[in-house]
């Protein structure tokens, strides 16, 4: 008894020191991996596809990578560049001819009635609302500039991390089916359960990707669109800024459309601030109730709550691949406390 004893902790001690040895030496590219893995589920169906009529799997591997270099990389690159051009564009503006409005704004007579209710009843004056305002505009001026110096300076991280991401990429088209399963058998878990998570994993990329991203991409285009036509100097930064709020619960594109539609009509732009109203109720902020239960289906649906804080909390603690890290942790996690509880059912 001893002697199993022994070898029972001898063998935990060893396991568990290689396990953090092997963490560590994968976490400089765990990123990179788990885009990879991501990138693998997404695009396993053209690889197959082409394997079919290729029959060599590592030239069908190379021309999916190729696929996705295509698909990724050139608009990233791209819109990337449209961005960080905009954002200095609209850091100057704040300081300089949005301050002047948003004095014009304050004297404006829809708007005085607005302020002298909110002195009465609550003492903010119209200085004291100017001051904070332009206080906050300037410091957020201030930080753009700040995001896009520490953004340049990342290109070439990103660049690093996105050459290891299709390194690993061709290697899992080639190898894939075969790792997944060989990690299957090292789970003490049932031929359903091991399906079960599997298939859950799968479901959860392709929400969360189809359901999540490609939703909040389309909203961005209709609504960098619409921004465009309506004369707006930066029309991708007010892309951007729906792309992000359509993962906010309820409100969602609306956050941002909304304002800035209130903002057109209180500074008499009354024609474009209804057009942006049209665009904004009938486009984009139906495109979550039309599109999501096309993309999704029967496939397992989260909460929205739960997703927006999973995906918040997984792009803080893991960067953008959060987007899918933060739902899917919280997915198998409780995959395998209903496992647990099915054991213990079973016990029972």
């Amino acid at each position: 008894m001893r002697n199993n004893r022994f070898y029972l902790f001898t063998l935990l001690f060893l396991l568990s020191l290689f396990g953090y040895l092997l963490f560590r030496i994968i976490n400089p590219f765990i990123t990179s991996i788990i885009w990879a893995m991501v990138m693998t589920i997404i695009f396993f169906p053209v690889y197959s596809f082409l394997l079919k009529y290729i029959k060599k799997d590592y030239i069908a591997a190379t021309l999916t990578t190729l696929i996705v270099i295509f698909f990724i990389l050139g608009p990233v690159t791209y819109f990337g560049i449209l961005l960080a051009t905009e954002l200095s564009y609209l850091s100057r503006l704040l300081i300089e001819e949005r301050i002047l409005e948003i004095k014009g704004l304050l004297t404006a007579p829809k708007v005085s009635d607005l302020l002298f209710y909110l002195e009465k009843n609550f003492g903010i004056t119209a200085e004291k609302l100017s001051s904070e305002v332009i206080t906050n505009l300037s410091a957020l001026s201030k930080t753009i500039l700040n995001n896009i110096t520490a953004g340049l300076t990342n290109i070439l991280g990103f660049a690093i991390n996105f050459i290891f991401m299709l390194f690993a990429l061709f290697f899992f088209f080639i190898g894939g089916p075969g790792y997944l399963r060989r990690l299957l058998e090292y789970l003490p878990f049932s031929e359903y359960e091991k399906k079960r998570l599997v298939c859950l994993v799968r479901d959860i990329v392709i929400s969360t990707i189809y359901g999540g991203v490609v939703v909040a991409l389309i909203q961005a285009l209709i609504g960098g669109l619409a921004f465009w036509i309506l004369g707006t100097p930066t029309p991708v930064v007010w892309g951007s800024a729906i792309a992000i709020a359509s993962f906010i619960p309820v409100l969602g594109a609306f956050s941002v459309w909304g304002p800035a539609a209130l903002y057109l009509l209180l500074t008499g732009k009354i024609l474009k601030g209804f057009i942006l109203i049209g665009i904004g109720a009938l486009i984009i902020s139906t495109i979550d109730n039309i599109l999501k239960p096309i993309i999704i289906g029967s496939r397992i649906k989260m909460p929205t709550i739960v997703l927006f804080f999973t995906v918040l909390g997984g792009i803080k603690e893991f960067g953008l691949v959060g987007l899918v890290a933060g739902p899917l942790v919280v997915a198998v996690f409780v995959a395998l406390i209903e496992i647990f509880r099915k054991m213990e059912q079973e016990q029972k």
